[in-house]
């Protein structure tokens, strides 16, 4: 929730501005860390929710265009409030439009330009927000935003890549649903009606498709509803909790076929932010413990923790800390070691992720290419399973006459 506040300074003068909190409390220990003397400290709508409410969320298409624009007026000379001003002009989307208004009053009010970035994490990863605060204190925020763009870009083209990848198997399991479905719900339970009245029994096996046809078309609207309520809530605990973040984390990295997949991908996204993060002039364990926050894979992130506060901490070289750990393939290891006494571990790391991003995508069509026969093939035996519960009674039926 946010919270506006009037306080007083030393001074006593008034100043005003938004925090975002749980509770009240902590506001009131914000301006207290401040020496600001609370007046008034009132909760308001929190922008967050507006967001999703009229206009969706930041995508990464908008983040992409964001950065391009901003380091293309600061190229031109342009300062950056009147480079947001015109930015809030041109942009119509809502959850843009809100938050460069909060970007325009922070930076008003005398604030880092990166603390707004820091107040949306579901929009802005700790890289990103890593990234603009080392560029802002260093004077470097064209060359930085820059960058960002080009990663931005990276990271939507390979996401773009495996969503086309996965179109052709989520179509042939919806059409699979679909034909379920409608069997269970139209054809199944009318057949079933006219054995029951013959007095003919089916065979065993056409008994358990035809019951379980009655049973799926009797409560179609009560299974729908708790599919419906498992999915979400799975969905919200995987999304919202670090208990569901990491049983699903240790599910996908178990997973046949798709744990080469989601290690690579952790392994790529990990090269990407240390090299860029090394590239602004953030402190090694600085990087080490950002990029432990964005690797995704828990074994991997417990890794990189180890080696910022048990390696790094302790004097061991980059190199060093890295091989003490057994997570991270040897290459990985290696490299890391030999680009260190080259001098040139952030070009090798960004080599190294571009790498791995190639690595991914042929994981995937590899994948696909493996799953789109199975996925035939159990369509095609869930029909013939049906067809032939529906033909052998029908055969036995038209016998007896």
């Amino acid at each position: 929730m946010v919270f506006h506040y009037v306080a007083a300074n030393a001074e006593g003068k008034m100043v005003e501005g938004d925090f975002e909190g749980n509770v009240l409390n902590d506001a009131l220990q914000y301006l207290a860390g401040r020496e600001l003397r609370p007046i008034s400290v009132k909760e308001v709508k929190s922008a967050n929710s507006g967001w999703k409410n009229i206009g969706g969320s930041i995508t990464t298409e908008d983040k992409v265009f964001l950065t391009k624009y901003i380091a293309l007026m600061l190229r031109v000379g342009t300062d950056l409030l009147s480079a947001i001003n015109i930015l809030i002009a041109d942009f119509d989307k809502p959850a843009v439009r809100s938050f460069l208004t909060q970007v325009r009053d922070d930076l008003g009010r005398g604030r880092p330009f990166y603390e707004t970035f820091e107040r949306h994490p579901e929009s802005f990863s700790p890289t990103f927000v890593s990234l603009v605060k080392a560029a802002e204190a260093s004077g470097s925020l064209e060359k930085t935003f820059n960058d960002l763009s080009a990663m931005l870009e990276q990271e939507a083209e390979l996401k773009s890549r495996i969503r086309s990848a996965m179109v052709y198997p989520i179509v042939l399991v919806s059409a699979a649903s679909g034909i379920i479905v409608f069997l269970s719900t139209f054809a199944l339970p009318k057949v079933a009606g006219v054995f029951s009245n013959s007095g003919i029994k089916p065979p065993l096996f056409s008994q358990i498709v035809l019951g379980t046809g009655l049973f799926i078309g009797q409560n179609i609207i009560a299974i729908a509803v708790t599919l419906a309520v498992l999915i979400g809530g799975g969905i919200w605990v995987v999304r919202k909790t670090d208990t569901g973040r990491r049983a699903f984390s240790n599910f996908l990295a178990h997973l046949p076929v798709i744990n080469g997949i989601y290690r690579d991908l952790a392994i790529q996204r990990m090269a990407s932010t240390i090299s860029s993060l090394m590239k602004a002039g953030l402190p090694i364990m600085q990087t080490i413990s950002v990029a432990s926050e964005t690797v995704g894979l828990r074994e991997y992130k417990d890794a990189l923790v180890r080696i910022a506060n048990d390696g790094l901490a302790k004097g061991f070289t980059v190199g060093e800390a890295f091989k003490r750990e057994q997570a991270f393939p040897k290459m990985v290891s290696n490299l890391v070691a030999i680009s260190e006494k080259a001098g040139h571990i952030d070009e090798v790391l960004n080599t190294l992720a571009q790498f791995y991003a190639a690595t991914v995508d042929e994981r995937v069509k590899s994948a696909v290419a493996l799953l789109e026969p199975v996925l035939l093939l159990l369509m095609g035996m869930m029909v013939a399973l049906i067809a032939l519960s529906i033909i052998v009674p029908i055969y036995q039926l038209t016998s007896s006459f």
